[in-house]
């Protein structure tokens, strides 16, 4: 069993099709057949079911799925050891983030680090507060930035930068002219939130608690994946939502959506390492240098 039939096998899993991955990995899909081939034949084990022309996962194949991923983690790590004494002249950078931060935020800051290290890799990974987190956990990210702390033991998290929550509406919404809204008002409307798990959700659901209300008070009309989306449908006039200042920016100005005054906390970004597992020079040199940022 070689690391490239992992590779091969954890990219046809997660896409569920093997041109798919065979286009990701830059293979012909003969190549990726056969390691899958080798796989099965070797060890005697159906770890895919054939249906039409789609593929799924056996119930072996979810096991090895979680095994393959963790083996491809320790090759990355130890990959990473020999790259960092090469000083900073060659390696990879995994580095998972929410998606408010990896679409708002952070894109700068890899920028300059690129421009900064023009030999090392930035792999960024896109996924919920709670996926982030997992993606350290499982040592598929070195990094991951969040919004909000994070209560895990095994996780060193630490605040890097401040983020604002404000409450949005189209302009014809009854909350638009609302000069100070109370729970009643909230109550009253419908909302377009993050799914749960969501760093905006949990910073928005915290922040009125925080004031005596509950958030299943709340009509959730619609829970969306993306603050793209969220954004799309309250400029639609689906309801009312809470969103990053760095997401709504645009659309205040253009007066597509209006800001309600409603007092929301100042909420921290933090960024997540593991607590046990090897610290590279290029996630310090990255840190180093958002720090160091205006």
């Amino acid at each position: 069993m070689t690391l490239d039939q992992l590779r091969i096998f954890v990219a046809v899993a997660e896409r569920q099709h093997v041109t798919r991955a065979a286009e990701a990995l830059n293979l012909v899909q003969s190549a990726v057949s056969a390691a899958i081939n080798a796989l099965e034949t070797r060890h005697a084990v159906k770890l895919f079911h054939r249906v039409g022309r789609g593929i799924e996962l056996t119930e072996a194949g979810g096991v090895f799925l979680s095994e393959a991923r963790a083996v491809l983690a320790r090759a990355q790590a130890a990959e990473l050891v020999l790259a960092d004494l090469s000083g900073l002249r060659r390696g990879t950078l995994s580095i998972q983030a929410s998606q408010t931060i990896a679409s708002h935020w952070l894109p700068r800051h890899l920028v300059a680090f690129r421009a900064a290290y023009p030999d090392i890799i930035l792999r960024l990974s896109i996924g919920n507060t709670a996926e982030a987190a997992e993606s350290v956990r499982a040592g598929t990210a070195e990094l991951a930035f969040v919004e909000g702390a994070i209560d895990d033991g095994s996780l060193a998290s630490t605040p890097i930068a401040e983020d604002r929550l404000v409450l949005v509406v189209s302009p014809g919404h009854p909350l638009a002219g609302c000069a100070r809204p109370g729970r009643s008002d909230l109550a009253s409307v419908s909302w377009v939130l993050r799914e749960p798990g969501s760093g905006t959700r949990s910073a928005f659901e915290a922040a009125i608690v925080a004031l005596g209300i509950a958030p299943d008070v709340l009509t959730v009309a619609l829970e969306l994946p993306s603050n793209e989306a969220v954004l799309a449908a309250v400029v639609a006039g689906a309801g009312a939502s809470v969103l990053s200042e760095a997401v709504v920016g645009p659309s205040l100005r253009t007066e597509a959506l209006v800001a309600v005054p409603f007092a929301l906390p100042t909420r921290t970004f933090q960024v997540l390492r593991h607590k046990e597992r090897y610290r590279s020079r290029a996630a310090d040199a990255l840190l180093d240098l958002i720090r160091a940022a205006p």
